[in-house]
């Protein structure tokens, strides 16, 4: 699981040492021989080193954290098409060093106005997964070149097309293929082949893969880009891009009109907040489940002295993963779309809620799921990528955004050159029926016009005497949300420095199945003492992949930290 960074990998960093002279990139192999990367101005981290680059000159050259975020975007888009895009959408958290605020920009996809409650049900009413997933109906309105764009209007310093030009740059003159592109390509090769745009994009001219070493050119995204950066989002939503957008779903039945383009638009919203033994959490507030259950978890967790129970102990996993299922259990039930459902925010994030739901935690014993429920209210009126970034002067960023699976549903827009997102599975196409997550929900979160669908993406920043501490935020559908609960709980529990709070093993359980899914790395004896509790342990599995940053609240120094899940780069000066 814990996977070496490959000689190739090693070489890029290299090959990007002369741009960047202070820079000292993560190594990568076992834990005890991670050296997280220290900057004392600013410090960008991300999963691909071609995007990271650039961020990281953009502050260099006196851009702001936002102004790098939106350029690490874009790039990625390029460079990294299973999950950088212009065709999903995400969440970005912003802290201004200015004011002190944290500010979340929404620009999750919607569903298309003719999309209806039962769009994914056959004959029988069985959801139908292929047209979930897999075809032009599984494509919510995408709202990346909105959000970044938003971002960029609001707080940043940069022009639209300043953004672009090292995403246009890596599309048109290429980049050089590493043995993880060619083999994420691999692994979907199946997919991606079956689609007449997809494989002209992915594949050489005649049928072959890209290898190692291979020039990786994609002038129909350049093009592309370059419309964004001469018309602005304009041309995406309303020009020449949405032109082939609809051509697209004209020529293959899906339902995303130009009404639904036009009308899109990415909405600036409050983040989900608490506390958790003195610091400040601020994390992605509904259409995402995230901030709401991570805050929720932690208030339970609080309750606890976890750091005496000690670090991925059995007593201390039971009680996280009694934390966790409760938590899934409420997201089924209460969690959607805010401008369409009542989303109980305050009492989920309360303390009293916290208190209620530790007094039904047997310490000895696990609870079945199938015994449990969503909590009761008072009666009152795997594909995805994050970067963490912080400038200079103290603003920062975490940004976490998706197309859904990797390469989302594999659909390119023809002349375009960007993929389509499948997020339109992430609604509850029926109650009760899982999705590909094996997340259950309900009529919070039903298929509605112009909704945004549930995720669990959770761009999260902690605060330590109102300034950053910990800018952190994870991959991995439903573990992003475990993922991001536990690197905060590494940091503030167990006193550990960045770089082992994101390399230690970690657990995952979401309430439905009832399974407690565990990395390799947890000692024997816990994992005994969980099953004799009445856990059932799921051993094995990779949980998320965290890029984040630490601030020392004494000396100001930030240090960053890559997921060796997945590599990517730290890079500072």
């Amino acid at each position: 699981m814990r996977r070496k960074r490959s000689i190739w990998s090693l070489l890029i960093l290299v090959c990007l040492l002369p741009f960047t002279a202070a820079c000292q990139p993560a190594r990568l192999g076992e834990r005890d021989v991670f050296a997280p990367v220290r900057a004392e101005h600013g410090l960008v981290v991300g999963e691909e080193a071609l995007a990271v680059h650039a961020g990281l000159q953009v502050l260099q050259r006196g851009g702001n954290a936002v102004d790098a975020a939106v350029t690490v975007g874009f790039a990625l888009a390029v460079t990294y098409p299973r999950a950088g895009n212009l065709g999903g959408g995400g969440f970005m958290l912003i802290y201004s060093a200015r004011t002190g605020d944290v500010t979340a920009i929404d620009y999750r996809e919607m569903a298309p106005g003719r999309a209806h409650r039962d769009m994914f049900l056959d004959r029988e009413g069985q959801v139908d997964p292929e047209l979930s997933r897999f075809s032009h109906l599984a494509a919510g309105v995408p709202g990346t070149v909105a959000g970044l764009a938003l971002a960029l209007e609001k707080y940043g310093t940069l022009s639209l097309a300043q953004a672009l030009a090292p995403a246009i740059q890596l599309a048109e003159s290429g980049f050089v293929v590493s043995p993880e592109f060619s083999e994420a390509i691999k692994g979907m090769a199946e997919r991606l082949r079956q689609r007449p745009a997809a494989r002209a994009v992915f594949f050489k001219a005649d049928g072959g893969s890209y290898e190692s070493g291979d020039l990786f050119v994609q002038r129909d995204l350049a093009g592309t880009l370059r419309a964004i950066a001469r018309e602005g989002t304009a041309a995406f939503y309303r020009g020449p891009v949405a032109d082939q957008i609809l051509g697209e779903m004209e020529r293959n039945d899906g339902v995303l009109s130009r009404a639904d383009l036009a009308g899109y638009r990415a909405v600036v919203r409050r983040p989900a907040r608490g506390t958790y033994r003195g610091y400040g959490v601020y994390a992605m507030s509904p259409p995402s489940s995230g901030g709401v259950h991570i805050v929720q978890m932690l208030n339970i967790l609080e309750g606890y002295d976890c750091r005496a129970l000690g670090h991925n102990g059995a007593a201390a996993i039971h009680r996280m993963a009694e934390a966790m299922k409760r938590a899934y259990a409420d997201r089924s039930r209460y969690l959607g779309d805010p401008d369409f459902v009542s989303v109980p925010i305050h009492w989920l994030v309360s303390k009293g809620y916290a208190a209620s739901v530790r007094q039904q935690i047997d310490l000895s014993r696990a609870s079945p799921s199938r015994n449990l429920g969503p909590g009761v209210p008072p009666r009152e009126g795997h594909e995805t990528t994050h970067f963490s970034i912080i400038d200079a002067h103290g603003n920062a960023v975490a940004n976490t955004y998706t197309l859904n699976f990797s390469f989302g549903s594999g659909i390119v827009v023809r002349g375009a050159g960007f993929l389509l997102n499948n997020e339109m599975d992430d609604f509850s196409a029926k109650p009760g029926v899982p999705n590909a997550y094996g997340l259950v929900g309900g009529a919070a979160n039903a298929i509605a016009p112009k909704k945004r669908m549930l995720s669990s993406m959770s761009p999260t920043i902690v605060l330590k005497g109102g300034k950053p501490f910990l800018i952190t935020g994870s991959p991995g559908g439903p573990r992003i949300i475990t993922t991001t609960l536990q690197v905060i709980m590494n940091v503030i529990d167990h006193g550990m420095n960045i770089q082992e709070a994101v390399n230690a093993p970690r657990v995952h359980h979401q309430w439905l199945p009832d399974e407690l899914y565990v990395e390799d790395g947890l000692s024997p004896d816990a994992l005994r003492l969980l099953r004799e509790m009445g856990h059932t342990v799921v051993a094995g599995e990779t949980l998320g992949a965290a890029s984040s940053i630490l601030v020392d609240p004494e000396t100001g120094m930030r240090t960053g930290a890559s997921d060796p899940r997945r590599g990517g780069l730290a890079a500072g000066y």
